[in-house]
């Protein structure tokens, strides 16, 4: 990996760094000031790519970054970062973005914990409404975009109330056929990944994946306990608790939708952003059985990621899948 950037530091001509304020696998993310703009702030994510690689799958991860960008600099949405510039920096590519102050919401669970208090259930619900916007619109593009990687620090509380979605380092845009697009390969995080994301394939994932994920972000917030990471609920299906036995003041509904959104089978969970919103704000019940369907079968999960017939996941990828289960029973 290359130094980081120093603080100072001019790219493109325009984009002054002030300094680093985050840090990843794939690189950096610095606030920076736009020189052409006076006293606008902005973001730059930076992407550096494994030296070790061959020459051929840099150049055609590049590419594939540079039109990716593209497509997202082309979303407008109140609840989303505007992205309004990407370059290449010699190895290095950025995506420059809107600055976002504020606090996220991991912070705000982690100041609740220390004060011994939960987070209000009506906050976290009309939190939820926004986040449910910023879904629906990249959901509804076309093709349609999934972030797959919702949780509570990428999603920021501005001071006046606004939510904003961030980090769209794992974004996939579905391209036709149902074949995905990666713009930096990336499985999620742990806790709020749903099982079909990992195994090494990416030919299951969909919007049902962001609705896992976005569940499972709700389930912190409303508990202040982590989620169970899904592989280990493939092999323990209990091992989920409700979320009223940590929270007793949450409402039934919000317990049923938010349960429903994480079921192990993608097939069990609701189909839409707007569905979802719909069981935990609206008037929609969710089925009769939402409130057991987070408990579903593990062979029928397995059925649907491994079946050679009737899927598009090859038997090595299951392979693996099986192999970071056992890892997580060892564990």
């Amino acid at each position: 990996m290359l130094p980081p950037l120093k603080n100072g530091e001019v790219l493109r001509g325009r984009y002054k760094i002030r300094e680093r304020i985050g840090q990843g696998g794939m690189g950096s993310i610095y606030l920076a000031d736009d020189t052409r703009l006076k006293g606008r702030e902005c973001a730059l994510k930076e992407v550096e790519y494994e030296r070790a690689l061959p020459e051929k799958i840099r150049d055609e991860a590049r590419d594939q970054f540079l039109r990716e960008a593209t497509v997202l600099a082309r979303l407008d949405h109140p609840n989303l970062p505007k992205v309004s510039d990407f370059f290449s920096n010699g190895p290095r590519d950025y995506l420059v973005m809107d600055y976002i102050p504020g606090k996220d919401l991991r912070t705000l669970l982690l100041e609740a914990r220390h004060n011994k208090i939960a987070l209000k259930e009506n906050d976290v619900l009309a939190w939820a409404d926004q986040i449910a916007n910023a879904l629906t619109f990249m959901h509804s593009q076309e093709p349609p975009i999934v972030h797959r990687d919702i949780k509570p620090s990428n999603v920021k509380l501005m001071p006046h109330g606004l939510i904003k979605l961030v980090d769209f380092g794992l974004v996939k845009i579905l391209a036709p056929e149902e074949v995905t697009i990666t713009i930096i390969q990336g499985q999620g995080t742990a806790l709020y990944t749903p099982l079909e994301q990992y195994g090494g394939s990416d030919a299951h994932t969909d919007i049902r994946s962001d609705i896992y994920a976005f569940g499972a972000t709700l389930y912190h917030l409303l508990t202040n306990e982590s989620p169970v990471d899904a592989r280990k609920r493939f092999l323990h299906p209990e091992s989920l608790i409700p979320l009223r036995q940590l929270n007793p003041a949450l409402s039934l509904r919000t317990e049923k939708a938010v349960l429903w959104a994480m079921s192990l089978h993608p097939d069990e969970r609701p189909h839409t952003i707007n569905e979802f919103r719909e069981a935990l704000l609206g008037n929609y019940d969710p089925p009769q059985n939402a409130f057991s369907t987070y408990r579903v079968n593990p062979q029928s999960v397995w059925d649907y990621l491994a079946h050679p017939m009737e899927t598009t996941l090859t038997w090595s990828a299951a392979f693996l899948l099986l192999i970071s289960l056992l890892a997580t029973l060892a564990r």
